[in-house]
């Protein structure tokens, strides 16, 4: 009976989490903030080196808040300290395949260039960017790593600087297949078009967040590879508004909110591929020419299968002189129509109806 006693509390005692092998551990750690992961080397002998070749960092100033009586600046400059060491301390010959990256504060040029530098030297495939900063310019090896495949970059403004950092118009991201850019100016280029992603052969995913073209230029958004697009227009700031055209033979899902100012494409462009809409407008920033322009927008998307718009679409669009005349001869195939509705009372009469002329059977859901 006491040596069953025993072999129990042998195997309640033993450390079975560190009889896993490296690959699990590794797998496990890549869940965790990168302070959290190297707090684990106190763990055991076995645990010390483990963090050194994990593949995933995930770093946040967040995880370095300031404590009673320390400023601010001491907790952003301990994460600075901390972000320094877990890459010079890390195995030089582990890949890094996912590199995440939050600071909420103002982030040197040098270091953000250190960073990244180490990140593409390391065959990063994932790269995701969340910081402030005071500069226009990213560093140029950034657009030309070879096995980037997710790029997600938001970026903060310094009160100093009006405009957000520039996307350059050469790209050389042969892997890349999700984008997602937060506050950024898109430049004319040589051509005079601006045009930066006919370069991304393999473009699945983007998202264009609060961004602005310099000049007042229309965004031309080229390639026959993409099939998700969102574009989220800032409704505070008027000057980042801007005309786009989309030349996508491939693209699905289509979403966008923000003001619509001209035809979603070019006059040899075909949106018959799209299949899923979502559309949000501000009533309150409202051109002169939007209704049309969006009635223009559901013309032009002719074969969409599901639709979801606000109520203030609704609303915008019940602006067309005579609009419940009009043949509408589009949405013939859609399925679904969802209205979320911004307050009571805010869906106006028969602009449902008008929606569903050539679709009388699709199904139909206003949700508040």
């Amino acid at each position: 009976m006491k040596r069953a006693r025993h072999k129990h509390n042998y195997y309640e005692n033993k450390d079975r989490l560190s009889d896993l092998p490296n690959c699990l551990l590794l797998h496990i750690l890549s869940f965790l903030n990168a302070k959290r992961v190297v707090q684990t080397c106190i763990l055991s002998k076995r645990w010390k080196n483990i963090w050194k070749s994990l593949h995933v960092l995930r770093l946040s100033s967040s995880s370095f808040k300031t404590v009673r009586g320390a400023s601010s600046v001491e907790a952003f400059q301990n994460f600075n300290k901390f972000m320094s060491n877990i890459l010079s301390l890390r195995d030089y010959s582990a890949s890094l395949h996912t590199l995440d990256v939050h600071r909420y504060a103002i982030m040197k040029p040098r270091q953000l260039k250190w960073i990244i530098k180490y990140a593409v030297s390391h065959n990063v495939q994932h790269l995701n960017i969340y910081l402030k900063c005071h500069f226009q310019q990213f560093p140029p090896c950034l657009f030309s790593s070879r096995t980037l495949t997710s790029l997600k970059i938001s970026v903060f403004r310094s009160r100093l600087y009006h405009m957000g950092a520039f996307f350059p118009n050469s790209l050389n991201l042969p892997a890349l297949t999700t984008l997602s850019l937060q506050s950024f100016t898109f430049l004319v280029g040589d051509d005079g078009c601006t045009e930066p992603f006919s370069a991304l052969k393999k473009l699945n995913s983007l998202i264009i967040d609060k961004c602005e073209v310099l000049d007042s230029q229309n965004l031309c958004i080229s390639s026959t590879t993409l099939v998700n697009l969102t574009i989220i227009m800032s409704y505070r700031e008027h000057r980042s508004y801007f005309g786009f055209e989309l030349s996508a033979p491939s693209l699905i899902t289509f979403n966008f909110s923000g003001l619509p100012l001209q035809k979603l494409c070019r006059s040899n462009g075909n949106l018959s591929t799209v299949k899923h809409v979502s559309i949000d407008v501000d009533y309150c920033v409202l051109a002169a020419d939007t209704p049309l322009v969006l009635l223009n927008w559901l013309v032009e998307l002719a074969n969409i299968k599901s639709l979801t718009l606000s109520s203030t679409i609704l609303k915008v669009l019940s602006l067309v002189p005579d609009l419940l005349k009009f043949e509408f001869s589009s949405l013939c195939n859609m399925k679904s129509l969802k209205v979320k509705r911004k307050y009571p009372s805010s869906v106006p009469d028969g602009l449902v109806d008008f929606l569903l002329q050539n679709s009388p059977s699709a199904e139909v859901d206003i949700v508040d």
